[in-house]
């Protein structure tokens, strides 16, 4: 895991454990007024406690049992005393919000789920960039901005191209899991490839998946400062984020084609989608180039693993922006 989204991923989970102790206090104070015996009770279950560890110190005292059954007859009248005044027979008992690590983090030796959904929320925090007004849904696609007549005979006109990408979008993401193809959404600027990314990623992320976003020049950015950046926080921000993208269980990657393209940034972009291809991990490219464009552009090795293993979604119609423009 990436270690600064884990540390807020800790943080959270302590604000959690925090809360409860708040809660655990108040009810504490509540009780003490509302039921004073069961302070005094309290107090010697606390007693009983101490003299357990001191025998389990080899020191002296009443026998273990003694202790054992003495405690059983104070929690069963503690119990009856909060039954008696409409209260839950555990409400004093601690609070935990995930009963199987008890707030830890850790279970059975592993990263607790509860510890994995808060890492996977951080991942999705910083999508903000890509969910700028919170309508990207598909039920917001507007079909209506492309046209029914198709562009050339014979062809198939935009909106129900795009009636078809729209449907193969919602069903990935309604399946997002080991079985999905990674996807390319190829097409000219303008018409809704950003939009049904963000779409996928709000439900994606929904359900609990780390999803990521970025640019490819951003992305190219962060792997050019780990390995050449001088400034040691700088080099240390841009390996985490590397590590981010590599790792997220969905990434999204867009504007392919506008960044500048040398034998490095080649380099590390299939590396990264290589790597998270040989992860097992899923992928979005969005880009204006088309099949042939990406073959002169990026060289045969990153065109084939794009065309084997990718499923591609054309894009058709006139620039919705343009669009809106003249709508208004």
């Amino acid at each position: 895991m990436e270690g600064r989204l884990l540390a807020r991923a800790r943080a959270g989970l302590e604000e959690t454990r925090s809360a409860n102790r708040r809660e655990e206090n108040r009810r504490r104070e509540e009780i003490a007024a509302a039921i004073p015996e069961i302070a005094g009770i309290e107090k010697k279950l606390r007693l009983h406690m101490t003299e357990l560890v001191g025998l389990a110190l080899g020191g002296q005292g009443r026998g273990a049992e003694e202790l054992k059954e003495e405690n059983l007859a104070l929690q069963a009248r503690r119990a009856e005393l909060l039954r008696q005044h409409g209260y839950a027979e555990d409400y004093l008992s601690p609070i935990c919000s995930c009963p199987k690590c008890r707030d830890t983090g850790w279970h059975e030796g592993k990263i607790c789920e509860c510890l994995l959904r808060l890492y996977k929320q951080e991942q999705t925090r910083e999508l903000a960039p890509l969910l700028r007004d919170g309508a990207e849904t598909f039920d917001a696609f507007r079909l209506d901005y492309y046209s029914n007549i198709p562009f050339a005979e014979g062809q198939r006109a935009p909106r129900d191209r795009m009636r078809t990408v729209l449907a193969v979008c919602r069903t990935w993401a309604d399946g997002f899991g080991d079985g999905s193809p990674n996807l390319l959404f190829t097409g000219a600027p303008g018409l809704g490839k950003t939009f049904l990314s963000a779409a996928i990623a709000r439900a994606v992320a929904e359900k609990g998946a780390g999803v990521a976003y970025d640019t490819v020049s951003g992305l190219l950015s962060s792997f050019e400062k780990e390995r050449f950046s001088r400034d040691g926080d700088e080099q240390s921000d841009a390996a985490s984020r590397v590590r981010q993208l590599m790792s997220c269980d969905l990434l999204i990657l867009d504007d392919l084609g506008t960044e500048m393209s040398t034998a490095f940034t080649q380099n590390a972009l299939y590396t990264l989608l290589d790597g998270r291809l040989r992860a097992g991990k899923k992928t979005i490219i969005s880009t204006n180039l088309n099949a042939e464009d990406i073959a002169e552009r990026y060289g045969a090795a990153l065109a084939s693993r794009l065309r084997g293993e990718y499923e591609w979604l054309e894009f058709l119609g006139r620039d919705i922006r343009a669009q809106r423009k003249e709508r208004r």
